[in-house]
């Protein structure tokens, strides 16, 4: 069956729009065949800078022939109608129509509509067009004289050719013709800009790949990407060094070249003195380049690793001693940077009043620029007040948390003081993303304890799911303070995530504040810091994400939440009864204790509606129990009267596993119950009786968990 090959052909595309531009193309392209009826095997996408490429295989030639009914009017229906029938279906008269006929409604109209299936060349050709003028790029300009009528083609760089040819293995395949303001389709494409820019000649994507590799372009931006990197470490390795991989940095890079040729350069020892942090920001935010580490050491390296789009006549020296200027700039600058934020503010007594208020040394630098950014008033938000006030609340708060978990408070204090003051130095000002870090460098250098400086650097932590929680317990304690003092804050304005917006990360924040908690073993009230119920329930809806993620049923965590649920503000409690429920659940005891739990439910629900709600909620009579005679009723009320204690007291102690056992022997007597019993006796007194010995189980269970939320 016949192929697809396409290929825009254009000026330089951004990195980062090229791999979404690919699958954009493949989608936009496969989704418009697919509604013709054209079917296909298989489909790629590609991208290089230059260039977005597709090949679609074995399409048929032509789609499949459609034969409809079309149902019309009665026979003797008003012209009116007969007339619409007519034109909707595209007929003359209706001698082109068919009549047919219903015993009960009679003669009617049908016309047979036949069309033949769409040649998969003229489908191609009205598609390809359509998706190139309304391609979702994030950004996209005109060029040439067109542009001046405001009506031209819009493309993320100028579009130089189109490549579309479709055809068989066996076959010569054939262009698909088309036009796109002015660039007519053809078989050609252009190799490497510099080391082969002459047009190329295609027949199908086998030859076009290979073409291309003769013409130094490489298509595939996977296979770019294990070039750089085997390169690289090749490279390193030869001079005894490892490479510190960053794969951000290697999806750039392998989308600003279409023939990667991987070079090392080296800059001064002296530069080394910068924290190593600061050096890769520079060079990997200015020069696209790769750092490197000695092994036996674990410091960088005073080389790195830079990516060429060509071969050079001369190695790549040029190229290497060009980027080695840059570097070297870069890396005075950074130097500069460095030096500054280590020495005194000159404008030290404009800063007296905001270091007596936040308790700061101003003999040292980073309290200096603690008290430049109060003084300097900084807003936060808004509506929410400055930086140097939040940070007055952050300490307070987490001075408040120390004892909870198990940090000094006077070191949680300090650090809390001392966690945004980097955010006004030099280095912070131009690398925003080194925020924390450098604050927790400075820290060092003037002495800090080292979980004060460690604190500065990790309250921002956890970024995200798979960032690492901090365990010290001073980092601790200013990463819940920072994170709560964010969520009460925006919680009092009344800017709370909507649907999928969340401009504050306030979701992030949430999560941030549980994993602190549960992966540490905090026990923390909600309540006595969030203190709005809304909030609390917001944390709760982020547990269950947290949950579900690893593996957790989240309808367990409604069930611990129950009406009536203590501790419901403890979140590492709660994440403990929901483990304990789950792990009773997955038991034989556990499904049949539901299954009985749900069978009382569901027979109180039923006769609550008639007798009222609440009408069995007394104890059981234990003499009438005993005059009815049946082991089996008498056996469920002793078994509650053992087991209900049990569990109220295991739960009382946290201890949620045992409130399980004692719940699990519970199991044996409410099978025989259910199994010889009947609940609904002819007998009112029984039948109250009895009701209220299973509105006495119900209540067991909710020592645990309201099982009636238990889904399944």
């Amino acid at each position: 069956m016949p192929d697809l090959l396409l290929e825009l052909f254009s000026e330089e595309i951004p990195a980062r729009m090229q791999r979404k531009a690919a699958e954009d193309l493949k989608k936009l392209v496969t989704d418009a065949l697919v509604e013709r009826g054209l079917v296909y095997e298989g489909a790629q996408a590609f991208a290089t800078p230059r260039r977005l490429a597709l090949h679609i295989a074995e399409l048929p030639v032509r789609g499949r022939d459609i034969r409809e009914e079309r149902k019309g009017p009665r026979v003797g229906a008003p012209e009116a109608a007969v007339q619409g029938f007519l034109k909707a279906a595209g007929l003359v008269s209706l001698d082109q129509a068919t009549v047919v006929s219903d015993p009960k409604k009679g003669d009617s109209y049908i016309a047979i509509i036949e069309k033949p299936g769409q040649e998969t060349v003229a489908a191609i050709a009205e598609i390809v067009p359509q998706v190139i003028r309304s391609f979702p790029w994030p950004k996209s300009m005109r060029w040439g004289k067109a542009s001046a009528a405001g009506a031209s083609l819009r493309w993320v760089r100028p579009l130089h050719s189109i490549l579309c040819t479709f055809g068989p293995e066996t076959e010569e395949p054939e262009v698909v013709r088309f036009d796109v303001d002015g660039i007519a389709s053809g078989n050609t494409t252009y190799g490497h800009r510099f080391h082969a820019p002459q047009a190329i000649t295609v027949r199908r994507f086998d030859d076009y790949v290979a073409h291309l590799e003769k013409a130094k372009v490489v298509l595939d931006a996977d296979r770019r990407k294990e070039i750089i990197l085997t390169d690289a470490r090749n490279l390193a390795f030869a001079q005894g060094l490892d490479l510190v991989e960053d794969e951000g940095l290697l999806e750039e890079v392998a989308g600003l070249v279409e023939w990667p040729v991987v070079l090392m350069g080296a800059f001064e020892e002296r530069f080394l003195e910068i924290p190593g942090e600061a050096i890769r920001a520079t060079i990997r935010a200015n020069q696209k380049c790769f750092v490197l580490r000695d092994p036996a050491t674990g410091a960088l390296a005073n080389k790195f690793i830079l990516v060429s789009n060509l071969n050079a006549s001369d190695g790549g020296s040029a190229i290497i001693a060009g980027n080695g200027r840059v570097v070297r700039a870069r890396l005075s600058d950074a130097a500069y940077f460095f030096a500054t934020d280590k020495g005194s503010l000159p404008d030290l007594d404009t800063f007296r009043d905001s270091a007596g208020t936040l308790g700061l040394d101003l003999a040292k630098p980073l309290d200096q620029r603690m008290a430049k950014l109060d003084k300097l008033g900084v807003v936060f938000h808004a509506k929410i007040g400055t930086q140097g006030a939040r940070v007055q609340r952050i300490a307070a708060l987490a001075r408040e948390l120390a004892p909870i978990v198990g940090a000094d408070p006077d070191l949680a204090e300090r650090a809390a003081k001392l966690a945004k003051a980097d955010l006004p130095t030099e280095m912070v000002g131009e690398f925003p993303e080194l925020q924390g870090l450098m604050g927790r460098k400075y820290a060092e250098l003037q002495g800090e304890n080292p979980s004060v400086a460690a604190a500065i650097e990790e309250h921002y932590k956890p970024l995200g799911p798979s960032d690492r929680v901090p365990t010290d317990p001073v980092s601790v304690a200013v990463a819940l303070a920072d994170k709560l003092d964010t969520l009460v804050g925006f919680w009092a304005i009344d800017e709370k995530p909507t649907g999928s917006k969340d401009p504050y990360a306030l979701r992030r924040a949430a999560l941030g504040v549980i994993r602190l908690v549960v992966e540490n073993g905090v026990r923390l009230s909600l309540a006595g810091v969030a203190r709005d119920p809304d909030l609390v329930s917001f944390f709760h809806d982020r547990l269950k994400v947290v949950l579900r993620d690893a593996g957790a049923r989240h309808d367990l965590v409604d069930a611990v939440l129950g009406e009536g649920a203590s501790n419901n503000d403890d979140l590492l409690l709660i994440t403990r009864r929901v483990d304990a429920l789950s792990r009773f659940l997955d038991t034989e005891d556990g499904v049949n204790l539901l299954s009985g739990y749900r069978r009382a439910a569901n027979i109180l629900k039923a006769e609550e509606k008639k007798d009222g709600e609440g009408a069995f909620a007394a104890a059981a009579d234990l003499q009438l129990i005993a005059d009815a005679g049946l082991i089996e009723e008498k056996g469920l009320a002793v078994a509650l009267a053992q087991a209900t204690p049990k569990a109220e007291a295991a739960v009382a102690k946290e201890d949620f596993e045992g409130a399980m056992a004692a719940l699990a022997e519970l199991r044996p007597a409410v099978d025989a119950f259910f199994d010889k019993v009947t609940v609904n006796d002819p007998d009112p007194a029984l039948r109250a009786n009895r009701l209220k010995l299973l509105n006495q189980l119900r209540e067991a269970t909710r020592a645990v968990a309201d099982f009636s939320r238990i889904a399944g």
